[in-house]
């Protein structure tokens, strides 16, 4: 029955024929469509991106360019891109949404790109970072990062601060590939050797074997990348499996010290270096406002860079939609978002005309404990970084 219900739905979806939304009415609201994990493995994306966007209209209350945004929100379970597409299309064939947003990973926000290309509507990924994904439509936009973006600051950071050898460790999906390899082009051409490649599943990863192949190989250090949301259970085999006792330094992307979990890892990881766009801890004026509108709508969370995503999305929307005087066609809002620079949360922003990538500042940091917490303290930045794939 299950699979009935399923397969009768895809096909139902896919006979409906898409075109571009109707015109709006001058009083009707602008509906965005928002498809994000909200429930499975991936929820915490989820949860961080709806909690901000959330946070965004509250601190935004009035009107974008004469009308209200209503947000539209779908559970894709973060785990079949049919799915998704499938939520895509509805949106557009249905509900008349004027753009989509949210995908939490890489294969979600592929599959829905044919649906933003054929209705021609902009379509914000607010979490997703593998570096093709804009290539795939040229109504898509990204406001989160690229993992090459984040992962080559960490290397060259390596290369110069006495790691000789380290074995890489990354999720076998299209991010953790890109990790790989930006952090072994990087990291060799700075003269260090990457002594192992391991790559672990992304469903349900055990992670006590490949961090035993770890310790048994030696190296100054271990690379991991690993979906927002594993990390606590792979730092908590880490610890046990004494790596850190071992003399194997720890070091990566911010994903893997999400700021939302952070506080549950523990001691273990005080002292790890991680590269990121975002710190829940980044010190600015507009990060203490984010973190106070976030906080007021999600009280239980930490903002983490997942959310960070989600309300430079609404931002980049609002200000392509004020600049075209409300007007929602698809192809005038995304040239309308290309080149917009402001000052995000994470710092100075902008979309790189040429690809649709944000360009941004990429922060070094340092997990320490500060008043009886855990917090990703930033030491050092690597200004207006590009999407170097």
């Amino acid at each position: 029955m299950t699979k009935f219900t399923r397969r009768a739905a895809l096909a139902s979806a896919a006979a409906l024929p898409l075109a571009r939304p109707a015109l709006a009415q001058s009083g009707d609201p602008i509906k965005v469509g928002l498809i994000l994990p909200m429930t499975g493995p991936f929820a915490s994306t989820g949860r961080q991106i709806d909690a901000a966007i959330k946070a965004w209209l509250r601190a935004n209350p009035n009107p974008v360019a004469g009308k209200r945004l209503e947000i539209l929100l779908r559970d894709d379970t973060g785990v079949a891109p049919d799915v998704t597409r499938r939520l895509a299309q509805e949106l557009v064939v249905r509900e008349r949404v004027r753009a989509l947003a949210g995908f939490g990973l890489t294969p979600l926000a592929l599959s829905a790109a044919p649906i933003a290309t054929e209705a021609k509507v902009p379509m914000l990924v607010m979490a997703a970072a593998t570096s093709i994904i804009p290539q795939r439509s040229p109504f898509i936009v990204r406001t989160s990062f690229t993992l090459p973006q984040a992962v080559r600051p960490m290397a060259d950071w390596a290369a110069k601060n006495g790691i000789r050898s380290v074995v890489t460790m990354v999720t076998d999906f299209a991010p953790g590939l890109d990790s790989e390899k930006a952090f072994k082009e990087t990291f060799t051409a700075a003269g260090g050797t990457v002594t192992g490649e391991i790559r672990t599943p992304l469903r349900n990863p055990d992670y006590a074997p490949f961090l035993q192949r770890v310790r048994d190989l030696k190296p100054d250090a271990l690379f991991i990348f690993v979906p927002s949301g594993e990390g606590s259970a792979l730092i908590k085999q880490f610890s046990e499996r004494g790596l850190k006792e071992a003399g194997i330094r720890l070091i990566g992307t911010g994903d893997v010290l999400d700021d939302d979990i952070l506080n549950d890892m523990g001691d273990a990881v005080i002292g790890a270096v991680t590269s990121h766009h975002y710190s829940t801890a980044h010190e600015s004026p507009e990060n203490t406002a984010f973190r106070e509108a976030f906080r007021a709508v999600a009280p239980e969370m930490r903002p983490n860079f997942m959310a960070v995503g989600g309300w430079d999305g609404m931002q980049l929307l609002a200000t392509a939609l004020a600049r075209t005087n409300g007007d929602v066609d698809g192809t005038k809002l995304v040239e309308a978002m290309k080149g917009q620079s402001w000052t995000s949360p994470r710092g100075p922003v902008s979309i790189d005309p040429a690809t649709r990538e944000m360009v941004q500042d990429i922060y070094i940091r340092r997990t320490e404990r500060r008043d009886g917490q855990l917090w990703n303290i930033e030491f050092d930045k690597i200004q207006g970084v590009k999407d170097a794939a």
